[in-house]
This record gives C-alpha cells, sequence and structure tokens, in this order.
C-alpha cells in the first residue's frame, strides 16, 4: 500500500504522487480512496485502495532493479523486432499502446528498444513516433525518481544506450 508523499506509476497516466488517502461514499458503501497527482499534467486521479493492484497502481522501481530496465534496452540482439517489422503499423502499434498500458516498467522498456531498433530498418509512423515518445518519457520520469538524479542525465544514460 502506498503512503501520503509516495510516488508510484499509474498506467497510462505515468508517474503520481499519492497526496491523500480519503473515504467517500460509493454506491452506498464507504471506500478508501488514493487522490493522486499525475506529476507531468498536475491531473488529479482517484483510484480505490482495494482496487489499485488490479488497475496496475504500483510503487516506483527500486533503485537495484534499473540495472535489469538498462539490460533491456541495450539488448540489441534478443528482439522480435524482424517479425515485427512484418507486421502493419496499425498492429504494432495496438501491441506496443497495450504494453504502455499495463505499467509494467520491463514491458515499457521493451517497446522503446523494439521501435528504436525498428527505426533503424525503415521511418517510423506517426503513431509508432508518438509511442516511442512516450515510452520515453514514463522511463525518464520514473527511472529519475528512483535513482535521484536529473531528468536530463537519466535521458542521456538511456539515448545511449539506445545507440
Amino acid at each position: 500500500m502506498l503512503k501520503i508523499g509516495e510516488n508510484g506509476v499509474y498506467p497510462a497516466h505515468g508517474v503520481v504522487e499519492v497526496v491523500g488517502i480519503e473515504s467517500k461514499e460509493f454506491r452506498g458503501t464507504a471506500k478508501r480512496f488514493y487522490i493522486l497527482k499525475v506529476l507531468d499534467n498536475e491531473v488529479t486521479v482517484m483510484v480505490p485502495t482495494d482496487n489499485a493492484n488490479t488497475v496496475g497502481l504500483r510503487p516506483i522501481v527500486s533503485k537495484s532493479k534499473v540495472s535489469r530496465v538498462y539490460n533491456i534496452l541495450g539488448n540489441k540482439k534478443k528482439s522480435n523486432v524482424r517479425t515485427n517489422g512484418n507486421q502493419s503499423w496499425n498492429k504494432r502499434y495496438r501491441e506496443y499502446a497495450d504494453k504502455l498500458k499495463s505499467g509494467d516498467i520491463y514491458e515499457v522498456a521493451s517497446v522503446l528498444r523494439e521501435i528504436r531498433l525498428l527505426q533503424n530498418g525503415k521511418e517510423l509512423s506517426f503513431g509508432e513516433r508518438r509511442i516511442m515518445d512516450s515510452a520515453l518519457g514514463l522511463l525518464i520520469k520514473e527511472i529519475s525518481i528512483s535513482k535521484k538524479q536529473k531528468e536530463d542525465k537519466v535521458e542521456s544514460e538511456i539515448k545511449k544506450l539506445l545507440e
């Protein structure tokens, strides 16, 4: 369970801060809700505490697990890009979007890596570029908080791994 003041990741929104936990009546029953502030855009979201795992709300990745993310990003050999490259762009887009929505940082990293490798062989569609930018932004924000580093430093680390 996240505590007030802690950061977490809420799929499709990105990194959030728990700004409160409130009880509210919902359909005649008292329920506890996380009050989450999305760090990128200041939007406030309410998530029932008993439904947090189901919707994918999770703590920020631990500093010790960032190395696994970096290994995924730097791995240019184990990829299904060759087979994905033969799929229509909109089928790839849906697969990538589903992985981003999962909120799993390792899936987000694999999407970024795959699109970056795909980019080496062809021009990306507008949708693929958007997914790539979104994945990069999600990783930068979460890893910078985990490692307590500035976002531009984390961004340069990630981009170097993707070269």
